[in-house]
Formats: C-alpha cells, structure tokens, sequence
C-alpha cells in the first residue's frame, strides 16, 4: 500500500500547490496564447499532467520549472491541433464566476497592456515564448534554453528577433495607442 501512496501525491498538499501556482501560470499561459479561456484550460492540463507524472517528479524545488515547461508544451501542442478536433465553447450564456475576487493584476495598471498583449500574439509562437519567458517569468538565457529545448544561442537570437519584431508591430499604425483611448481593461469596460 506504501507504494500507491508514493506514486499519487497527497490530496492537501497538490491543494495547496494548485492555488499556490495557478494565478501565476494562468497570467503567463495568457500572454502565450492571448485567450483567457484558453489559458485557464492550459492550466488545468498542466496540473493533470503534473498529478499524473508526480512520481517522476524527484525535486520539489523544481515544480516551477516543470510547470512551466508542462504550460509551454500544452501550448504549443493546443496551436498543433487541428482545428476540427478543438473544442467549441457551448451556445448560450456562460455563468459568472463564482469565488472571491482576486487581487488587481499589477500589470493592469499599465495603459498600453491590451497594445502590448496583441503585439505579443502577432509574433511567431517561438518568439514569443523567449520573450514570455525572459521578460514575464524572468528567466536566466539558460533556464529558458532548458525549458525550451534548445541552446542558449537560439534563445539570445530569438530574443533580439522578438524584440525587433515586437518594436515593430508596436510601431505599426494598427497598434498605435491614441492618448484619448485607455486600452487597458477597464478603459474598455467604460466605453
């Protein structure tokens, strides 16, 4: 019986892990996908595939890692899918969500977020992710080079693509923000 136990991780403690980390990688599964929903599914699928792999995880201090890396790869597999075999969100009316309101997001004070998130979609999948990982979730070039599968080079090179890349779009007429337009959340809410 000892055995079962080592494989599954125990109930309060994957508890606590999941409302530890998951406001955190629903923010950084967000800005690599641009959907919210969307997000909250990569979310759920990294959990389940992190309680089913839990016996091979051997260090916990690495969860954060691991769970990013589970978040990446859920997101690139999502953009592999065909899309006949995605699921359709149901026909009629969602219901509001149901808990107590979480703390404001500190990056929704910024007031060109909306601008920054579309530019960060209208980049290449692999681009982006180098910039999500380097700059949203703060790795080191190395950390994202192991989290990524590749080698530190590709990560700087794919940094400096991506970042001209997103100057770029950010500098597009399409994307520039007028002053009299607020593009962050509740700018859109008020008109």
């Amino acid at each position: 019986m000892r055995l079962l136990d080592e494989r599954r991780p125990d109930d309060e403690e994957f508890a606590r892990l999941v409302a530890a980390r998951s406001h955190a990688l629903r923010r950084t599964a967000y800005l690599m996908c641009g959907d919210w929903h969307q997000a909250e599914d990569l979310v759920q699928v990294s959990f389940i595939k992190l309680h089913a792999a839990w016996s091979r995880v051997r260090r916990r201090d690495d969860l954060d890692a691991y769970l990013r890396r589970i978040l990446l790869r859920a997101c690139i597999d999502e953009k592999r899918r065909a899309w006949w075999r995605r699921e359709q969100p149901a026909s009629g009316a969602l219901p509001d969500s149901v808990g107590e309101p979480q703390a404001p997001d500190p990056a929704d004070t910024l007031s060109h977020r909306g601008a920054l998130v579309a530019a960060l979609r209208a980049l290449p999948a692999g681009q982006r992710a180098v910039l999500v990982l380097r700059f949203w979730e703060d790795q080191s070039v190395e950390e994202t080079a192991r989290l990524l599968g590749c080698s530190p080079g590709t990560v700087k090179s794919q940094t400096a693509r991506g970042l001209t890349a997103l100057r770029a779009v950010l500098a597009s007429p399409a994307h520039a923000v007028r002053p009299d337009r607020d593009t962050t959340t509740e700018g859109k809410a008020r008109s």
